[in-house]
């Protein structure tokens, strides 16, 4: 849904503010919509997705989280920032871009809405997506705010949020 550096000190705010955004939005009676697999090529591996259908319910929950933690954002990290089973070594520079970058390049019309599934080497996910993939509908049950990983997986939990019907 989202991803950005926030200050360590300013974590429970984080937490209220999403809190209160989820309360409002009810996301447990939304009716979303699994479409397809998809990968992000990590060579020789990669990290596959299931791709949700956007639609304006998530648009606007997503630009509300924006709007309410942005008082706690910083504009960059470094690794430690990152959950890391090797002292850094497993978090890829590009994830901090990523992750730096997010809000421009993967918020409102540019969102991805997905569930990241695994890492796999690119020729398994090359077969997965060349098998049919049949589409569900599902309703959210529940949010966390966990601190990413290696290929922005994410990887602590920190916060399970407030998410009632």
């Amino acid at each position: 849904m989202l991803q950005r550096f926030v200050r360590t000190a300013d974590l429970d705010k984080v937490y209220a503010a999403a809190d209160a955004v989820l309360a409002s939005e009810k996301p447990a009676t939304w009716q979303l919509v699994a479409i397809k697999y998809y990968y992000i090529p990590s060579p020789p591996d990669g990290l596959a997705g299931i791709v949700i259908e956007p639609n304006d319910d998530l648009l606007r929950l997503q630009q509300r989280l924006i709007d309410a933690i942005a008082p706690h954002t910083e504009k960059t990290g470094t690794v430690a920032a990152f959950a890391s089973t090797e002292q850094g070594r497993d978090i890829q520079e590009s994830l901090i871009e990523y992750v730096a970058d997010f809000v421009g390049n993967s918020s409102g019309t540019k969102f991805n809405p997905h569930v990241t599934v695994g890492v796999g080497t690119q020729t398994y996910l090359d077969q997965m997506l060349a098998e049919p993939f049949a589409a569900f509908t599902f309703s959210p049950a529940g949010a966390s705010v966990y601190q990413l990983g290696t290929y922005g997986t994410a990887q602590k939990k920190l916060q399970a949020l407030q998410f009632g019907p």
